[in-house]
This record gives structure tokens, sequence and C-alpha cells, in this order.
């Protein structure tokens, strides 16, 4: 945690290290740039499927709240008539073979964590994989899916999308606005300018969609079918997400104290982690809950969030399919 507190304070604070990275920041912007435009270019190849692709992802590193919205944008596609089918990468699942099923039941070590949530909400065809085309063409032809929502792939251009949606937290926006190393960014800023829509996680600025999260009743881990409010104002918060702050004031807008527990993104928790003997309530992300499910105690719980958007960012998703639906989008 400390060098993650670190990097926090690098690219979200006035770091003077930060300005001396400049010069490697422009390095990697520049390869960046570069590598996108050989994708634009047709210098290097993008590969279409026979359906059209909706590509969720982000510019900086770290959580912004992509998963909500791919739970939310394959609900909607569904009530609007669709068959949809979700794709990821699988972060950190150690498959032995890919592209993989996602059921709610598969396990988050196999899969990737963030995955069996989606499948949890969902619970519709998902496929994960590092080549996201081999995931995509067997959601296609297995599953009769006619529209691909790809979680987290903004950088993935060997992939054709039809649809671009950038998700933005807006709290932190873009840190201090600089690429990796010197800040949090992927690309640099200007990439926004050629997605097609942009959501942002909290208070919208111009030209944005707004995406609120909405909390559900806790869900006890040992009941995961389960819900109940324990009857106290304090508790303990763990979070091993990419911003645990995000968390943890979910959990005071609720009216809880909060002592927190920060651990890294993805982190691979053990019983010792979220035990702490004071008879107090542990409420942890949904994220996190899906690895601590088989050593959780009676107090553990989850807070699971729902995303809430506009109509409109609805109507126009819907206007975009229909428009690129045989594929005049580029990367």
């Amino acid at each position: 945690m400390p060098f993650q507190h670190f990097l926090q304070n690098l690219w979200y604070g006035n770091q003077p290290l930060s300005m001396a990275l400049m010069p490697a920041a422009w390095v990697y912007a520049g390869l960046a740039v570069l590598r996108r435009q050989s994708y634009v270019s047709g210098l290097l190849r993008q590969h279409r499927v026979a359906e059209p692709v909706v590509m969720v992802g982000n510019l900086s590193v770290g959580g912004t709240g992509k998963t909500p919205l791919v739970i939310w944008i394959y609900k909607f596609l569904l009530a609007s008539g669709y068959k949809p089918g979700i794709i990821s990468r699988g972060y950190r699942g150690r498959a032995t073979h890919w592209p993989q099923q996602v059921r709610p039941d598969s396990d988050p070590a196999t899969v990737g964590d963030e995955a069996v949530v989606i499948a949890r909400h969902c619970r519709g065809p998902m496929a994960v994989g590092p080549d996201r085309r081999a995931a995509a063409e067997a959601l296609i032809r297995h599953h009769g899916c006619d529209v691909i929502v790809s979680d987290d792939g903004l950088q993935h251009y060997p992939l054709w999308r039809d649809v671009e949606i950038a998700v933005i937290d807006g709290v932190r926006r873009h840190g201090n606005g600089r690429c990796l190393p010197a800040g949090p960014l992927r690309e640099p800023h200007a990439r926004l300018g050629a997605v097609d829509m942009v959501v942002t996680n909290g208070i919208a600025g111009r030209g944005e969609f707004s995406m609120k999260y909405l909390p559900q009743p806790l869900r006890p881990l040992r009941e995961p079918g389960g819900a109940g409010t324990p009857k106290v104002t304090e508790v303990h918060g763990v979070a091993g997400i990419g911003n645990p702050e995000s968390f943890f004031n979910l959990l005071r807008a609720q009216g809880y104290r909060v002592h927190k527990h920060r651990f890294p993104d993805h982190h691979a928790f053990r019983r010792q982690d979220i035990e702490f003997n004071d008879g107090l309530p542990v409420v942890m992300t949904e994220k996190d809950a899906v690895k601590c499910e088989r050593f959780a105690g009676p107090l553990h719980y989850c807070l699971p969030i729902e995303a809430e958007l506009p109509p409109v960012f609805g109507h126009r998703l819907l206007e975009l399919l229909r428009r690129n639906q045989h594929g005049q989008k580029t990367a």
C-alpha cells in the first residue's frame, strides 16, 4: 500500500517528481498515439466480428466505474430487444486455456474477480480472454449474440469497435493530466475527442453523461442470496479497488462511521485480511466479496451498487448502434 499511496500523490497531487518524469511521459504518449494511428491508418490490422461491438474503457489507470456501466449497458440492450454478450480480458485470471465462459459460480481466481461480479449481475453470455476477438466470436457462435459489450478495452485496438464509450471518475477526473509514468493517463487527454460518448461517474462536465451509484441493501457473504442491514453505525470498510476512497464515501453516505482498510487493486485476500475481532461488521466491495466468500464469517457483508444513467444516454447508444451496425466506425 505505501507504493500505491505514493502513486496517488504523484498522479493526483502537485508533486515535483511528476515534472521530472515528463520526458518519459512524452515518450509514452508519443508511442500511444503512434500505436493508435497505426490501426486507424490500416498499417496494423483491426479484426471485425460479425456483430457490432460496444467498447467501454477509460484513459486513466485504476477504477472509474466501468464495471457498473457495462452491467447497465447489458441490461439496457437486453430490454431493448438485443441479445447482448459481454467480453473482458479476465484480468489476473489464471485459466490454462482461453477464452473462458464466465458463469455466476465461476472461480474468480480462474476468470478474474470483475468478470464474476458482472456475470452475477447479468446472468447472460460472457467470455473472457486475452484475445477479445476469439471471446466475441465464441459468444456469437455459441449463444447467438447480436451485439458485444467489451469491458475495459479502449486501448485494445486489434478488435474493431463500432461504439466507443470512455468512463471518467467525476472526482479525480484526469489527475494532473499527464501520461504514465508522470500521471495516470494511458493515452493523451485529446483521445476523448475521438470517442462516441463520455460517461462521468459523478458530476458530469459539458458534453458528458452523468452516472450515479445507487447503493443496495448490504448482502451477507455467508448467504449470497440474502440481504440485511446490521443495526450499527460503525463498520470496517474493506476495499481492494483502484480508488478505495470512493467506496468509503459510499459507506459514509449510508450513515456509517468507517474504519478504513485499503488494499491494492485486485488483491488476493486471505482470511486474516478481513478479521478484526472487535464485533463490528466488515463491509467490502462486490469485487472483493467474490474472493472472500469461501472464508467469510457472519459479520462479513458486501455493498452491492447499481448504476443510474439518464434516458438520453440509452437513446444515444441505440442511435449509434443503428448508425454503425455495418462497421463504418473505426478506432
